[in-house]
């Protein structure tokens, strides 16, 4: 599936702007880290971009989050490992583990994006730009800074061998690349 047709999907699924954004900043980090593992980026892309295709329909439910993405993706004719990761970055829900490196990296991309955001809009000029990586990880020790972005999730990324500054230093530079979409 081309983005093109992955976005049409997703919008048709999703109207909710802030959701739409947050897909996009996992679409584009996890290209990165499909960039910098030498993995299909396109793939990896498609996975982040589409995760959380069903959660207007389940924020009501949240075990079925994840199950219903897994369908409509199935329906839609999109490929095991993306459906797989979309199914594992939901994990207390669907009962199927982060397994494979894409569904790792999207478990860990997931709670990433938000903590990033959360960083930029503490900021005074509420800006990506100005965030570096000193920043994020004097933010992260923060217990109480952003709750809901799971750190564990988050450090899980160090199973793939990569530590926990150089993902957040690969999840801000994403980000960064595309601010004007993302609205910082």
């Amino acid at each position: 599936m081309e983005r093109e047709e992955a976005w049409d999907l997703l919008t048709k699924h999703l109207k909710n702007q802030n959701l739409l954004k947050h897909c996009i900043a996992c679409e584009v980090i996890m290209q990165f880290l499909a960039r910098h593992w030498g993995e299909d980026e396109q793939e990896w892309a498609l996975a982040g971009l589409l995760h959380d295709i069903d959660y207007e329909e389940t924020k009501d439910n949240p075990t079925e989050h994840g199950r219903r993405g897994a369908k409509i993706l199935k329906e839609a004719g999109l490929s095991e490992k993306v459906i797989r990761a979309v199914e594992a970055h939901n994990p207390l829900a669907t009962f199927v583990e982060p397994e494979f490196p894409i569904e790792k990296a999207l478990y860990a991309v997931d709670p990433v994006s938000g903590f990033i955001v959360a960083c930029a809009l503490v900021h005074p000029d509420k800006k990506l730009d100005s965030l570096d990586l000193s920043f994020l990880l004097h933010r992260f020790s923060e217990k109480s800074f952003a709750r809901g972005a799971n750190r564990e999730a988050m450090k899980s990324i160090e199973s793939l061998g990569l530590s926990l500054e150089e993902f957040l230093s690969i999840a801000l530079s994403a980000m960064q690349s595309k601010k004007e979409e993302l609205g910082l």
